[in-house]
């Protein structure tokens, strides 16, 4: 029983990946290798003699390396303020503070605009107290300001992987270092990040795909000069219409991507391993009170800065549509006027929330038998597969949209025109959250207790259902609350995939910033700020539902 429940059910999700994953990804490998001559590869000849394209390549490397750098450098004060400091209202700043986690990259963009674009609050604040007749801040269009949306979006990341496994460490390894006369910093480099180097590093690997992968930042922040790979595959796709290439060039993204997913999948299985079993109360330090509510002080003050972004955007809201905030608001549940794409407002909503409950649905089932397939494999094997199937995680949505465009495009399976290929598109890219919030969980069951469950005759089926799912059902929650939210918020694959009948609310938002006028732009905020707040919500339960801090993220 046990055999055919561990083995035949993992058939589900290796027929559905390789239908929607593998089999789009050989189509985009064929495509690439059209035109091909006497065993010369044209199109990445082409990539590889054309000092645009290499140009693309090392600015996405070296951009994702950047910002992965400062979003370490960012978070880990944060990381070491959660895992350290305890204080009323903690896991309420946590959600709040690891919030641009989930967030869309669609409504971080806003939010940046909102902060430092020639109208933002800063630039407004400042020409109003020295009397300037130009903005004195002039990021849009600029890497400053991509850097910088990068890190608010991927700090988050670090901060939560590398909070949770700092908080399990033996605390008195390092109070034994500093009896042995180890200064604060000498600690600090001999002891402390050695042993969270794991964490460390696996977040790192995490926030460098996130980086190397954006579009929503790069399309609405960047200009031109400063297209990723990402940008690039978009547009030889969609605008050039010179497939071979744009397949190319997501083969060699995705070269790059499994690498890096491998350090990352490699990483946060030995970050995963529990050093100490000490209570959470016992790995606590404990300051006085001066120095103690200073640094808490300071850090919500941090905390609150780095957040500022989505602050602005809540303002600028209020402070530009005040004066008609009741209609915009029913405008979003009527269409008078036809004018969200000839859709009712609600529509685009409903299209938003349907797609995100069909994606949990799916995801689940998928993220599930992978996570207990995972926890049975061991070795380097066991790596490489972890690593394969968590590629969605950091591959290009558009790449992978586009791998549809060319792969399902002809009868029996033509679903270029149907929401179904994005309720697929948004699982590939969601199933992930749920290995990583389930895996761990699975891992650390203590195996006493099915063996006591078979001792007394139960057969597999009741020992998952009364044993195993009341243990792992509060990480299946938190895994299908982070597919909810990044379904609700996925734009890259939307962008290629939707036709306007199905337009969602990330896509809504994107379209109102490229049309003229204070209403489309006050439509396109009021859509960011409910995304914001649905998201939000979403985050919030992912705190509550979480088991004991457990999972990936």
């Amino acid at each position: 029983m046990r055999f055919r429940f561990s083995h035949s059910i993992i058939l589900i999700p290796v027929v559905f990946l390789s239908f929607f994953f593998i089999y789009p990804l050989a189509s985009i490998l064929v495509r690439s290798l059209e035109g091909n001559t006497d065993f010369v590869f044209v199109p990445f000849r082409t990539l590889f003699v054309d000092s645009y394209y290499l140009g693309r390549i090392w600015f996405t490397i070296w951009q994702a390396t950047i910002s992965t750098i400062m979003s370490v450098v960012v978070a880990l004060p944060i990381a070491y303020f959660f895992a350290r400091c305890d204080f009323p209202g903690k896991t309420f700043l946590k959600a709040l503070c690891t919030l641009p986690f989930v967030m869309p990259t669609i409504v971080v963009a806003m939010g940046f605009l909102s902060l430092f674009g020639a109208q933002g609050l800063i630039n407004t604040l400042l020409m109003k107290i020295f009397e300037l007749d130009k903005p004195p801040i002039m990021l849009s269009n600029t890497l400053a300001i991509i850097i910088i949306a990068h890190v608010f979006y991927n700090y988050a990341v670090v901060v939560r992987i590398v909070s949770s496994f700092w908080s399990s460490l033996d605390s008195q390894l390092e109070d034994t270092a500093k009896i042995l006369g180890g200064s604060r910093i000498q600690v600090l480099c001999r002891v402390t990040l050695p042993l969270i180097s794991p964490a460390l590093i696996s977040s790192s690997a995490l926030a460098f795909a996130f980086s190397f992968t954006s579009l929503g930042v790069v399309l609405v922040l960047g200009g031109p000069q400063f297209a990723t790979l990402e940008v690039s595959i978009y547009e030889l796709t969609t605008k050039l219409f010179r497939l071979p290439l744009a397949a190319a060039l997501s083969v060699v993204q995705l070269g790059f991507t499994y690498l890096v997913l491998f350090v990352y999948t490699r990483y946060q299985k030995m970050a995963s391993m529990q050093l100490g079993l000490q209570s959470r109360g016992e790995r606590l330090h404990s300051y006085g009170r001066p120095i103690r509510g200073i640094f808490i002080v300071a850090m919500v003050v941090y905390i609150f800065c780095l957040l500022s972004p989505l602050g602005a955007l809540i303002f600028r809201f209020f402070a530009e549509t005040r004066e008609y905030l009741p209609f915009l608001f029913i405008g979003l549940f009527s269409d008078q006027a036809g004018s969200y794409f000839y859709l009712s407002p609600i529509i685009v909503i409903w299209n938003s929330v349907k797609f995100a409950l069909c994606t949990v649905i799916i995801s689940t089932i998928v993220g599930v038998i992978i996570a207990y397939r995972l926890s049975g494999s061991q070795g380097s094997i066991s790596g490489i597969f972890d690593s394969l199937f968590m590629m969605p995680l950091g591959m290009s949505a558009v790449t992978l949209g586009y791998g549809y465009l060319i792969s399902f495009n002809r009868d029996p399976f033509d679903l270029r025109g149907s929401w179904i290929i994005l309720v697929i598109a948004h699982s590939i890219v969601a199933y992930p959250f749920v290995v990583r919030s389930v895996l761990p969980v699975i891992n650390s069951m203590d195996k006493s207790l099915k063996d006591a469950a078979k001792l007394l005759g139960a057969s597999q089926s009741r020992i998952f259902l009364s044993v195993e799912l009341p243990i792992i059902l509060p990480a299946i929650l938190v895994g299908a609350t982070f597919a909810f939210a990044v379904s609700m918020g996925e734009f890259g694959s939307s962008l290629m995939l939707l036709r306007p009948e199905n337009a969602t609310i990330p896509i809504a938002i994107f379209k109102f910033l490229g049309l003229p006028g204070e209403v489309n732009v006050g439509r396109a905020l009021a859509m960011s700020g409910l995304l914001m707040i649905i998201v939000s919500l979403s985050f919030m339960a992912i705190e509550k539902f979480r088991y004991k801090g457990s999972g990936g993220f």
